[in-house]
């Protein structure tokens, strides 16, 4: 298939959105992600097949093909015909390693269905569970691919018998995945099934694959395929011949997975929190081409050709070059240069691209990820913002050595916090630090230090920093007062824990964690009621911040409304620096139960208010019994089981706990959970008293009250790193 033809092609079928497919690849880290779409891209004609599975044609960066990890998210576009008809089907092959997650997390707002591919040595590990849980989260209908069955060929040797027992129990345990982090009414859609195709296997290394429908069609078996393998690489060329890998899972993206026009009826109601029978909504849940447009940025990556290149999802609508077009986030317009569809790394320029379709656009430098798009003269309500799973936990201080090198490196920070907001940048006004917190060690140094190096700009960079959290045990004795500077305006304030069952929402997604509440949200009130919280105070709450609430409960006060703004102000700026070490809290409710105001407006002003409710709410919090939270990673080791004893040493010297431990065949498979204070340099020491064979994945991070006898050394060491004297 000629470039032009191809072209031409992706140009008729962008115009039909039932022979669309938005399609992500998922799996935990070297499960065979970039290989298995290495392949996808060689069957459908755009690299040759020879170097399907070696090129890693996905793996732009020098970085990754170094590291031999997928750090970015990369997208491309192929063809794929099927029952006679030609399919447009937009792939985005996405990192497996934790630290990377966030890229997953915005994939997952651009497609409508993903892969989820899993070794079928290695099976279910944990983070197979966090993909399957982001693209759930999102209405992503996933299918199942597992990959390297070459490998129980060869190297565990399994009969046809114990094969298929093998399969058995990964597809239990991915249903079971899906049952768990499913809504209620999707969970039966989304599980997968052998017999009608939504689970393949095969490898992709070797390029060959089967389902059960086209085992029935073939009349091949499991048996075959061990004969086949076993004559060699010879064997192997004739299976991938007579079973191609791109064709048995091209037709399965087509058979079980859904087109825009399906897709976005159910999930647009997820991710798009306007009213739905707006006119706007409807176009959307129909993907209508002609409709008002509503599009979001997946991804902004920097082209040294073009300026930042946007990965944007158009919902309903087109766009075209020239076009002006308004970014809801940042509230400006801009102009659209550039709009192109991707084929692996190269673009191939449009005119226009409709609904329903992945694109790049070049021209809108001023977007960022999770950015929602729409017309200068229809501003619509933004999507939901992309929210990661997990949360930054390290931070590291950066400074340039050479001070001339300072304006290169906030634009450098700049750029890379709008492409990843995983990674949060913050300036440390006392110290004149630039505080970078991510998700882990990798994730700071793959994005920020190597980068750093590569541009040639020399800093000094901190050993990493653990965010804690502060939150209170108990409700305030009673309510604390706090004084305005001029004595005239006195705020009473009290402090409580939120109820665990509500900050669990939270942490969920359930509920907002941020979110001011303006008019009556019912909807909010709603399941708060339902979690068992206070009919009249769920009316009352004027603003969550961070899980953290704010609560008005004054009665008949005068001119509260008026100080309502000032008020939610000192409320933030006491949750984001709290009263023991001025670190972020968390799960705090802050009431105001009474208030007695100046009548003169010009004595309430911000310089009296709001420094009187900061110090009060403080203060409140320390009657609550305010305490630290450390973040903990709950991890799992594989070792083998006669290095089993290095393993847990390093655990227990760490302040770790065991959680649970299973053996399957000379491996140990140890979960635990460690304070991430302890967690740096863990990799090199879990490597050197296993003898270099063990590893571990993070499962989760959870915050947990830090033990009382640790505390005051903890709050005394931020205290210090941060410049705070005791007034």
């Amino acid at each position: 298939m000629a470039t032009k033809d191809v072209t031409s092609t992706i140009r008729d079928l962008m115009l039909k959105p039932e022979k669309i497919r938005n399609i992500g690849i998922v799996a935990h880290i070297d499960h065979g992600k970039t290989t298995f779409s290495d392949n996808l891209l060689a069957g459908a004609g755009m690299i040759s097949q020879e170097l399907a599975g070696k090129q890693l044609a996905m793996d732009f960066d020098e970085q990754e093909q170094e590291r031999g990890i997928t750090i970015f998210a990369a997208n491309a576009s192929m063809v794929h015909e099927f029952h006679g008809e030609n399919y447009l089907i937009n792939l985005i092959d996405t990192p497996g390693h934790v630290d990377f997650g966030g890229d997953v997390t915005r994939a997952m707002r651009a497609v409508d269905g993903v892969i989820v591919i899993i070794d079928a040595v290695e099976a279910v590990m944990p983070q197979t569970e966090t993909v399957i849980r982001q693209a759930l989260r999102e209405r992503v209908k996933p299918v199942l691919f597992i990959n390297k069955v070459d490998r129980l060929i060869k190297e565990l040797k399994l009969t046809p018998e114990q094969m298929q027992e093998r399969f058995k129990k990964i597809i239990t345990d991915v249903n079971a995945l899906i049952q768990k982090y499913a809504e209620k009414e999707f969970a039966d859609k989304c599980v997968t099934n052998v017999n009608d195709g939504s689970v393949a296997f095969g490898s992709a290394v070797k390029n060959w694959a089967i389902s059960v429908p086209f085992m029935m069609k073939s009349k091949m078996t499991f048996k075959d395929i061990i004969d086949y393998t076993e004559k060699g690489p010879e064997g192997e060329k004739e299976l991938a011949k007579l079973a191609p890998l791109h064709s048995i899972v091209l037709d399965m993206i087509i058979t079980h997975l859904p087109n825009p026009l399906n897709a976005q009826k159910y999930r647009i109601p997820r991710i798009w929190p306007g009213e739905k029978d707006s006119e706007v909504g409807k176009d959307m849940a129909s993907c209508n081409p002609n409709g008002k447009l509503a599009a979001i940025v997946t991804k902004l990556y920097p082209d040294p050709h073009a300026g930042y290149v946007a990965t944007v999802r158009i919902f309903s609508g087109k766009m075209k070059v020239g076009q002006e077009v308004y970014l809801v986030g940042m509230a400006k317009s801009q102009k659209v240069q550039q709009v192109s569809v991707y084929k692996g790394a190269q673009r191939i320029s449009m005119e226009e691209v409709d609904a329903g379709n992945i694109v790049g656009i070049v021209g809108l430098k001023d977007s960022f990820s999770g950015e929602t798009i729409c017309d200068p003269e229809n501003p619509i309500p933004g999507f939901e913002s992309i929210t990661h799973i997990f949360e930054p936990v390290v931070v590291k201080a950066i400074e340039p050595k050479k001070p001339q090198q300072l304006t290169k490196l906030i634009d450098f920070l700049r750029r890379v916090a709008k492409e990843d907001p995983t990674l949060r940048v913050k300036i440390n006004e006392e110290t004149g630090e630039y505080l970078v917190s991510g998700l882990g060690e990798l994730h700071i140094d793959a994005k920020i230090e190597r980068p750093l190096k590569d541009a040639e700009i020399e800093v000094d960079v901190s050993p990493p920093i653990v965010i804690y959290r502060e939150s209170v045990r108990s409700t305030s004795p009673e309510a604390v007062e706090g004084k305005s500077p001029n004595k005239h305006n006195r705020f009473y304030i009290m402090a409580e824990p939120l109820d665990p069952k509500i900050h669990e929402a939270m942490v969920r997604g359930d509920i907002p964690s941020t979110l001011e509440l303006k008019k009556k949200e019912v909807e909010i009130q709603d399941k708060l009621i339902k979690l068992g919280f206070d009919r009249d105070e769920a009316k009352k709450i004027k603003l969550i911040h961070n899980r953290n609430m704010f609560v008005d409960a004054t009665r008949g006060v005068h001119s509260i409304l008026e100080v309502m703004e000032m008020l939610k102000e000192s409320f933030v700026e006491a949750m984001d620096e709290g009263p023991l070490a001025k670190e972020p809290c968390d799960a705090v409710k802050i009431k105001i139960v009474d208030a007695k105001l100046h009548e003169d407006a010009i004595h309430r002003g911000p310089a009296q208010v709001i420094p009187a409710v900061r110090a009060a709410v403080r203060e409140s919090m320390i009657a609550a019994k305010a305490f630290i939270l450390e973040p903990k990673q709950v991890i799992r080791i594989d070792v083998p089981s006669e290095q089993m004893s290095g393993a847990m040493k390093e655990v227990q010297n760490r302040r770790g706990q065991i959680l649970e431990m299973s053996e399957e065949r000379g491996t140990t498979t140890i979960t635990a959970k460690l304070p991430v204070a302890e967690m740096f340099g863990f990799n090199s020491a879990l490597k050197s008293s296993t003898g270099g064979k063990g590893f571990y994945w993070l499962i989760d991070v959870i915050y947990e009250p830090m033990p009382r006898e640790l505390e005051p050394r903890v709050i005394g060491q931020i205290k210090q790193r941060k410049g705070i004297t005791d007034q």
